[in-house]
């Protein structure tokens, strides 16, 4: 049985450019208590079936974590 506690990097730059500027953007620095800040060095990785992207406020610097949550109604719409 696999250890599905571990964490499976991906790659972020795989991402269209606008997915991965909105994504760098649209932030929430726990430290700053502010959104939008904006976050350097993105990590994305897979975690107990569920998406993240990882970086540090482009700001104070400290750890921001942005779950990525898939809306496949949006890739539906005409």
């Amino acid at each position: 049985m696999s250890d599905t506690k571990e964490r499976i990097q991906k790659d972020f730059y795989a991402r269209d450019i606008e997915e991965q500027e909105s994504f760098l953007a649209n932030t929430w620095c726990n430290q700053c208590q502010q959104i939008d800040l904006g976050m350097i060095e993105p990590i994305e990785y897979e975690f107990m079936g569920r998406l993240f992207i990882e970086g540090k406020c482009a700001v104070c610097g400290e750890p921001s974590i942005t779950e990525v949550i898939e809306d496949d109604e949006d890739d539906e719409q005409v």
